[in-house]
Formats: C-alpha cells, structure tokens, sequence
C-alpha cells in the first residue's frame, strides 16, 4: 500500500510539473523539468538556417523520425542540388541491396602456353572485374601485398621464369575512366583517378618531396618506383619563413608528371598523381615484383588492347583466383574516407554483375529498381557517376532521406551504417562535433565539391531515438567553416532532442 501510495504521489506530482510550470518555475525548492516539443524544435531549426549568410544560398533540409515517422524539420526537401560526396549513399546502398554485404570480386590469373619444366612458355594473363582494393589499405599500408601472394602463388606451382608477356584483360569494364562532367583540371588529382576493371593503389602514384638538409635542393621519390611515370622536378626550395606549395600536374594522355612550386626547408610533403592506363600500369608494377622475387619475365607489362593475338579463354588454363575482402569492407572506404575511385568501381561492379557489362550506363541501368523500391522515381533526379564528383548530379534532400530509411529496414542495415563517418571520431567527420553531445551519436556522409556542401545520416537524440536527416547547401558564397557550423549546430539540436520529460542538470 505505500508503494501505491508513492506512486499515486509522484503521478500528481508530475501531472502539476507538467500543467503549469509557472509554479514550478516560482517554487525554488521543486525540481525543473525540460522537454523538447516539435513545433519548438522547429522553431530552433528555422533560426538557423534564416543565418543572414546564406540568403542567395540554396538550403535542402530533411529530419524525420525513423521510429516514429514524423518529420522534425523541412525546407526546401523537394528541390532538386548538387549532392557532392552524398550520391555515395545512392551508389553503396544500391550495391549492398543488389550484390549483398559478403560479396567479394574475383580476379583470375590463367596462363597461355605449355609448362616445360619451371619455365611456362607463354604468357600470364590477369582478367580484372573491378577490384579496387590492390593497394596497402586492407594490408598495413603493403601496396605490393596482392603481388607478392601471386608470386608466390605462381613459384608454388612451379613457374620461375616467363617467356611470353603479362597481359592485363580489362575488357569486362568500358574504357571509359573519367565521369561524365568531372571538370578537366581534376584529371591529375587523386580524387579523380580514372576507372578500370584492374587497378592498383587506387591508379596513382605515391609522391614524397623532402629537402636535403646539406644541399638545400628538392628530392623527390615515386611510391611505388617504376619507370612507368616520369617525374620532372621544378620545385624551388625557400626558407622557412615562407611557405610550402606545391603543383602536380600529369600531361593528358602521358604519364609524364611535373612538380613545381615552393617547399620550406624544413617541410616534407606526401602527394598523389593520378595515372594514365591503370591496367598497364598495374601490369608494369606486378612484373616488376615477380622479377623481385625472382621469377624471370621475358616478356613486356601489357594492356589486351596491345596484344596482337586475340586470347581466347577456352585455350588458357587457370592458375588461381583471388578474392578481395568483402563488400561491407569495402563500402568502409567508399564512405568513411569519400573514396571516388572506390564507388566508380562499385558502379561499374553493378553494371557487370546485373547487365553483363561494366560501365557506368549499366550500372545506372541495374539501380533503377532499388530507386523504385525505395519509393524514388528514377526520372526524377540525376545520376551520371558513382562518386558525385560530377556537378551534373542532382537529387533532393528528401530522396536522400528515402535511401537512408530504406536501408533502415533493410537486411543491409548494419554494414551501412557501419559505413559512415562517426561525428568527432573517424573519417571525414573526425575533426567535427568533437567533445560535444553529438560525438560518437552521429553518423552521416560527408560531401564537398565547389560551393556545395553536404551532411546526410543518422543521429540519436538525448532520448536513444534515431532520426534520419539530409542537408545539402548549394550556391553559397561565404566559407565552406560556415556552413559546416550550420549543419554541426543542426546535429546538436538533434543529439539534444527529448520527447520525455526530465530534470534539468543543476536546477
């Protein structure tokens, strides 16, 4: 009975806390309590996003409750903007739903020729179906990993010399490696490495410029080492009270590289160019790892399209296949670190996969009846890459929103929100609402391209209730610092939210 009592009591107690603050607020010796209602949450967003900053800018905002249903927020969610780095939540939920979270790429090595002894008489053969993880990624920063396993692979089958040539089959994959709007100066940046059904360290070249302490002069180191780029040094070397900046350039069509621009002598740099021919490129640097290991190769790194005898597959013998980790690894990179590279060769995977062809059309082709399923009509936005480098993407925040509830209630839920950057801890997110409420209670993509930019995701509120929300800014002409402060202050109204009523810390 007085356990029924009390209860009765702290019943009464909170329906008055409740129904008139005013006395709670007149009444020093009774506790305050704070909730956060919808129209007043509302109201808080409003003021944000009326920052004065922004006035010619284009704001798409969605926050809806995945537990619930009912939208928080919305402004401008029908309005088709640039998506930047976002359309990579269109390009990895597509490829979890359409090829699963434990898919893996299959490259197979074959040989062409006879064995005699440990010599083959003929050539190896690598046929590519988009793997882009040859590089030190999965293997503690081991670019060469994969090649070695091969070569060894290749020595415990007995082969210790080559007399033909290694031929990179990429044919299953268009030749199309750059996206369809991606502006021309982006051709020697890492960002905008181009495609292809083999690749290696995500089709560039690792660049280390130091300075030497006793000459005062620029040096300048490939990663890996191979002739296959040619490096022209035009780098000044300035005192330390000036300032380091560098310029790669690839000229179109080569791979020759110049470097120019000033480094401070007590500065070093890491840098990245792209590559021209990924798949000769990873031929080059694989032959040159079985010569290092010591298997002789008579004959040249090649693409098929420079072989003059046609290969006919029925004639060749398969030595092994090699799997790449899995999808839900994979979808890691693309997410967490914005990996372009990564998420073309997801679309073109798609494309071969579900139509037979690796290109971006036909991986466009296959995603129609994932948009379908998450209620979006293909013919209403925009889609021409995997990446969203392009600025001819176009989508809504609002059609943002429906991939990321769609994947809610997926089976692939897990391996996708496992994907994204958690705010003030990894990826692109590591360095923002760090030692705030929304630390570690956000995961959200990131995305930048010239006067766009975009935050999409999931947060928790005080309460452990999960939204879901989109925020892209478009045309804006202030910096980039600011609208990142309008989108971190969002996520901390979010990471603030309450629907249950509770004491406020301290009153």
């Amino acid at each position: 009975m007085q356990v029924k009592h009390l209860v009765i009591l702290l019943s009464v107690f909170l329906f008055v806390s409740i129904s008139y603050p005013q006395q709670v607020t007149t009444t020093d010796t009774l506790p305050k309590y704070h909730y956060t209602s919808i129209p007043e949450f509302w109201a808080q967003i409003d003021d944000i996003f009326n920052d004065p900053n922004f006035n010619n800018a284009q704001w798409g905002v969605v926050i809806q409750s995945l537990e619930t249903g009912e939208y928080l927020y919305k402004r401008n969610e029908d309005k088709l903007l640039m998506p930047a780095s976002n359309l990579k939540l269109f390009t990895t939920a597509a490829g979890l739903t359409l090829l699963g979270h434990d898919y893996t790429y299959k490259t197979r090595v074959y040989s062409r020729g006879e064995l005699d002894g440990s010599t083959l008489k003929g050539d190896i053969i690598i046929q590519g179906t988009g793997d882009p993880t040859f590089s030190g990624r999965f293997y503690n920063g081991d670019m060469f990993k994969v090649f070695n396993d091969w070569a060894d692979s290749l020595m415990d089958l007995g082969i210790d010399e080559i007399t033909g040539n290694i031929i990179g089959d990429d044919n299953l994959f268009d030749d199309v490696g750059l996206g369809t709007g991606w502006a021309w100066d982006y051709e020697s940046d890492w960002f905008a490495a181009p495609s292809s059904a083999i690749c290696f360290n995500d089709n560039c070249v690792d660049i280390l410029i130091t300075v030497d302490k006793e000459e005062f002069l620029p040096i300048v180191k490939m990663f890996p080492n191979t002739k296959y780029t040619m490096i022209m040094n035009d780098i000044t070397v300035v005192p330390s009270d000036s300032i380091t900046d560098i310029n790669v350039h690839r000229e179109r069509g080569t791979n020759i590289v110049t470097i120019s621009g000033t480094i401070r002598q007590n500065d070093s740099l890491r840098t990245y160019v792209t590559v021209n021919n990924p798949t000769q490129y990873a031929m080059v640097v694989l032959k040159d790892v079985l010569e290092k290991k010591g298997i002789n190769v008579q004959g040249y790194a090649m693409d098929i399209d420079d072989v003059s005898i046609p290969l006919d597959y029925a004639k060749t013998k398969k030595l092994f296949t090699y799997y790449s980790p899995t999808l839900k690894e994979i979808v890691k990179v693309i997410n967490k670190n914005s990996q372009n590279l990564w998420a073309e060769q997801l679309l073109r995977t798609i494309g071969y996969e579900k139509k037979h062809f690796g290109s971006v059309d036909a991986g466009l082709d296959a995603c129609e009846s994932v948009l379908r399923d998450m209620g979006i009509n293909p013919e209403s936005l925009n889609i021409v890459d995997g990446s969203g480098l392009s600025r001819l993407n176009l989508v809504t925040s609002k059609q943002i929103l429906s991939v990321l509830t769609y994947m809610y209630k997926s089976k692939n839920f897990i391996p996708y929100y496992n994907s994204l950057p958690i705010a003030g801890l990894d990826g692109s997110l590591a360095g923002r609402l760090k030692n705030t409420k929304a630390e570690n209670k956000v995961r959200a993509k990131t995305g930048f391209i010239g006067n766009v930019r975009a935050l999409s995701g999931y947060a928790y509120s005080d309460d452990n209730e999960l939204f879901a929300f989109s925020i892209i800014a478009n045309n804006f002409n202030v910096p980039v610092k600011l609208v990142e402060n309008i989108q971190d202050l969002v996520c901390l109204r979010l990471a603030n939210f309450s629907r249950n009523i509770r004491r406020i810390s301290g009153k």
